[in-house]
C-alpha cells in the first residue's frame, strides 16, 4: 500500500454530520474535498472546498476534477449529503419529489460513478454511503416513504456495487444512523425524539463519524449497512 497521504471526498460537508467527518479525516492526516451548496473555503491547505448542488452532474465533474488537479488522487467517498422530510406520501409535491431524487439519488449517483472511476484505475478505495434506520424500521410516528425510497436505493446499490468491485480492492459500505443530533433538530424536540430509540436517547454525530472511521479501515468488510441507531433495527419495542 502506497505511503502517499490519502484523499478522501465528503458531501454535505458544511455542517453537522459532514463538518464533523472532514475535521475527523484530516486528524487521521487526509487531505479532503469538501463540498456543498452553501461551503465556503478552507484556511486549511489540505481542504480543498466546491460549493455546489450535489444533485447537478457539473458540481459532481468539479468535485472529482478538482480534487484531483489539487491532490492527485482519490481514496475514500463519504456520501454524507442528503434530504428528510418527515410528512405523509400523498402531500408530496413533485417539486419535493424532485429534489428528494435529485439530492439522494442523483448526488450520489454523479460523485460516485466519477470517484468509483479513478479508485478502479489505482486499484483501491472506499466508498460509505450515510442513509437512514428508518429503511428497515419505519415508524408509525414518522413518515418516511421518500427517505425509504431514496435511502432504501441507497442501501441496495452498497451491495451491489460491493459485489461488482469485490476484486478489484475497492470497498463499498453504508453507515444508517437513528436520529442524531444535528442542527436540523431543535433542541425543543430532542426529550420526544429521544423516546424514539431503544436505549432512549438520540444519537451523537460522534457516533456517526466513529462508524464511518471504523469501516475506512475495516478492510474485511465490504457490503455492509452497519446501523447506528440505539438499537431501533433490533425489532419492535
Amino acid at each position: 500500500m502506497s505511503n502517499e497521504q490519502k484523499v478522501v471526498i465528503i458531501t454535505g460537508a458544511s455542517q453537522g454530520i459532514g463538518a464533523s467527518l472532514v475535521r475527523a479525516y484530516r486528524d487521521r492526516n487526509y487531505r479532503v474535498v469538501a463540498s456543498s451548496r452553501s461551503i465556503k473555503p478552507s484556511a486549511d491547505a489540505n481542504v480543498l472546498t466546491v460549493a455546489g448542488d450535489v444533485g447537478d452532474p457539473k458540481t459532481a465533474e468539479r468535485v472529482v476534477r478538482e480534487g484531483l488537479e489539487r491532490f492527485g488522487r482519490i481514496d475514500s467517498l463519504v456520501n454524507n449529503a442528503g434530504i428528510f422530510l418527515a410528512k405523509p406520501f400523498i402531500e408530496f409535491t413533485q417539486e419535493e419529489y424532485a429534489r428528494y431524487m435529485a439530492t439522494n439519488v442523483g448526488g450520489f449517483f454523479h460523485v460516485t460513478q466519477r470517484a468509483a472511476a479513478e479508485m478502479l484505475k489505482q486499484g483501491s478505495g472506499h466508498i460509505v454511503n450515510i442513509t437512514t434506520s428508518l429503511v428497515d424500521q419505519p415508524m408509525a410516528g414518522v413518515p418516511s416513504a421518500l427517505a425509504s425510497l431514496t435511502k432504501g436505493g441507497l442501501n441496495s446499490v452498497t451491495k451491489s456495487l460491493a459485489i461488482e468491485f469485490a476484486k478489484t480492492g475497492v470497498r463499498v459500505n453504508a453507515v444508517a444512523p437513528g436520529i442524531i443530533k444535528t442542527p436540523m433538530h431543535a433542541e425543543e424536540t430532542h426529550a420526544a425524539l429521544a423516546t424514539l430509540h431503544p436505549v432512549g436517547r438520540m444519537g451523537e454525530i460522534r457516533d456517526i463519524v466513529d462508524a464511518v472511521l471504523f469501516l475506512e479501515t475495516a478492510y474485511f468488510v465490504t457490503g455492509e449497512i452497519l446501523h447506528v441507531d440505539g438499537g431501533q433495527n433490533a425489532g419492535r419495542w
